[in-house]
């Protein structure tokens, strides 16, 4: 997996770095150095987020909910 496809599989999902590196429970030194391209993206990591990216491509927010806001 490519730095840009690790991005945009992140973006796609909605994640920040911090998020990742929180569901991970790694260091965020790693997560920037994986979004940089200064370290590769293991394989195991590369499918699980590519499986996470193609679920959220398939199943989008539903747009219902949209604009809504709390009642007072």
């Amino acid at each position: 997996m490519t730095a840009d496809r690790f991005n945009q599989c992140l973006r796609v999902i909605r994640w920040t770095p911090i998020n990742i590196a929180s569901a991970l429970q790694c260091e965020l030194s790693w997560i920037e150095a994986l979004e940089a391209g200064n370290e590769d993206v293991p394989a195991g990591l590369a499918e699980w987020l590519e499986t996470l990216a193609k679920a959220h491509e398939a199943l989008p927010p539903p747009t219902t909910y949209r604009s809504r806001s709390a009642k007072h």
